[in-house]
């Protein structure tokens, strides 16, 4: 009797007792959050209802509202068996810890991503923001900017600016949002998606500039940013990096108390990512407030003065560090670990090498080769030396934008054909292609692609284990390819190139839109499929950092983008990288902790030394 009494007293305190279960019994918070792409309770028959012991035990911890369900985080007891019956994995549970109790700023609705603290903006420094997609890198910059309203997680009845300013009492953040909320802070917003402007904005690139130039920089902006030559041509017509330097000239020649920049290196090559990042860095002289998201770590470290590392779970929340110098906080993301939070966010640190790979390639067979070539394009005119390619081996592609590199990859996809010389791939070898643009055309999911890619290899355990798991795409399966962002449509792609069967893979700037770990997630998967199915590939990339991982060798494209360009034979990884830098005018060194590479301050004491004894990159 005395049993069953206890049972009966357990199963009523359930709901209670499952808070205190996690963090060696410290209460914790939990977040159910229900993907409402993925939810489809009309094919699933609700299994995440129906197999609940809470919803059998009569505790409502799950209920159903116009069809979709809904998941009280006070009743659930955080079993995840919901998590794991259902089928379009639609449902993620996680607990955090209590010291976030009171700290969320912002929730998009019930069962959706919540945000906790936000980065802390300072005059005259230059924050960025450090974290994988989804994490709200993008959601903290639109609170900031005043696009979104924090909710203080009570979505369903918004405070006011006067409760929002006292929640942000005693902190920066208090002024910051009085001054927002009275239309006293004067804020601009580059976005994410440079691609979309054309849509709402019409007319020549010099008229538009011109009617926003509010402190008079355009001449100096423009003669940096290389704007000049497509001076007079409407909007609608320029490519992806064209409009990035647009956009980045707009926002800094318009006056504003705080600057916001989401992502501005997409699109951008090597040379035009540090001049961007100089003009940005440029506002620092008039004492303006400045915060970068970014995901290429070169750039970060060279643009920023502070960091903040957002981590969590992606698409279910995300928590916002306390302010690190860049160093140290880009340390800290690398390393996984936050020592003043004492939190670990990632099980492993992710490690660089500290001198080029010294395998020989010099046994190895070459799988192809080709002769000297050449390609015109109205006044556009690119030579391509002879080379070769070799059994095993990632040969990566470095060049300004509009040199030609993506030409090449055409001639040797069978896209294009030279008008001198004969292509290399015609009639004698099979190639899988990556362009740089992808076509959402697709009618099926993610699944039935990678399907049809794979064949019968779909299945196979190193198929799931290097190419599915390596880029995270079991999530994706059940989603439709034209729903997916440019991030999930990117890490597709590459998955669709690589498991077809043929000799040699081409991908064209396959780290775009994805984040740090997603990058290398992607270099990690390109080498080993290379080197396990003992085929080649060569890999066209602006991010220094992804190429050191991905490559065994450079081809180098020289000339003047637009007007002509020279395609160099392929040379090891140390003399491609010093013959590519050097024509930039840049080094690099090396963190002494991570090993990591870092740009060089222009004229500093260490990028005078590399520059005279001609490393620019790998210091012997």
């Amino acid at each position: 009797m005395a049993r069953f009494l206890f049972l009966g007293f357990k199963q009523t305190l359930l709901p209670f007792y499952s808070l205190f279960k996690n963090f060696g019994g410290r209460l914790d918070i939990r977040i159910a959050v229900i993907d409402a792409d993925k939810c489809k309770p009309n094919r699933c028959d609700r299994a995440c209802y129906r197999f609940c012991p809470q919803v059998r035990s009569k505790i409502e911890a799950i209920r159903f509202e116009n069809n979709k369900p809904i998941i009280s985080e006070v009743l659930c007891s955080g079993c995840g068996i919901c998590v794991k019956k259902c089928p379009f994995k639609a449902v993620s549970i996680v607990n955090v810890p209590e010291e976030l109790k009171g700290e969320c700023v912002h929730r998009f609705g019930p069962n959706a991503f919540k945000l906790f603290r936000l980065p802390i903006p300072s005059p005259g420094v230059v924050l960025g923001l450090l974290g994988q997609n989804g994490i709200g890198k993008t959601t903290a910059i639109k609170i900031l900017s005043g696009e979104i309203k924090p909710n203080l997680e009570r979505y369903d009845d918004p405070p006011e600016w006067p409760e929002i300013i006292q929640y942000f009492r005693g902190s920066t953040l208090q002024v910051y949002f009085q001054r927002l909320s009275k239309g006293e802070l004067k804020v601009v917003h580059k976005p994410q998606y440079v691609d979309k402007i054309p849509r709402v904005v019409k007319g020549r690139v010099g008229d538009i500039l011109e009617r926003i130039d509010e402190r008079g920089k355009l001449s100096e902006v423009s003669e940096k940013l290389q704007l000049k030559v497509i001076w007079d041509r409407p909007l609608d017509v320029l490519s992806g990096g064209e409009l990035q330097r647009v956009a980045i000239a707009a926002a800094v020649c318009r006056e504003a108390d705080v600057y916001l920049f989401d992502e501005p290196s997409s699109y951008l090559d090597v040379k035009q990512r540090l001049e961007a990042a100089k003009v940005i860095r440029s506002l620092k002289e008039e004492n303006k407030t400045i915060i970068v998201a970014e995901h290429d770590l070169a750039v970060l470290d060279y643009l920023s003065d502070q960091v903040c590392v957002f981590y969590g779970k992606p698409g279910v929340y995300g928590i916002v560090s306390h302010v690190h110098g860049v160093r140290v906080g880009i340390n800290i993301y690398l390393d996984g670990f936050i020592p003043d939070e004492n939190m670990r966010f990632r099980k492993e640190p992710i490690i660089f090498h500290v001198k080029p790979p010294t395998t020989d390639q010099s046994t190895n067979v070459p799988i192809l080769k080709w002769g000297e070539m050449t390609k015109t394009y109205g006044d556009f005119r690119l030579k391509i030396s002879p080379g070769e390619a070799r059994l095993g081996e990632v040969i990566g592609i470095l060049g300004p934008n509009g040199i030609g590199k993506t030409t090449f990859i055409k001639i040797l996809a069978g896209i294009e054909k030279p008008d001198q010389g004969q292509s290399p791939t015609e009639n004698i070898l099979r190639v899988s292609y990556k362009p740089q643009y992808i076509s959402t055309e697709y009618e099926g999911t993610v699944e039935d692609l990678l399907r049809m890619a794979a064949k019968d290899k779909f299945t196979s355990s190193w198929y799931q284990t290097e190419i599915i798991n390596q880029l995270n795409l079991t999530p994706l399966f059940d989603r439709n390819v034209k729903e997916l962002s440019g991030g999930e449509l990117q890490k597709v792609a590459i998955a669709a190139c690589l498991s077809r069967d043929t000799d040699i893979y081409l991908l064209d700037e396959p780290s775009a839109y994805l984040d740090v770990e997603e990058r290398l997630a992607m270099a990690k998967a390109i080498r080993r499929v290379v080197e396990d199915r003992c085929v080649a590939a060569f890999v066209v990339e602006h991010d220094i950092i992804a190429m050191d991982f991905i490559a065994d060798r450079l081809m180098i494209f020289t000339g003047e983008p637009g007007v002509y360009g020279v395609a160099m034979s392929p040379m090891s990884l140390l003399d491609g990288m010093n013959s590519f830098l050097k024509e930039m005018g840049i080094t690099f060194r090396r963190d002494p902790d991570t090993k990591r590479p870092r740009v060089n301050k222009e004229d500093s004491r260490l990028d005078k030394y590399q520059k005279k004894i001609g490393q620019y990159y790998y210091v012997k």
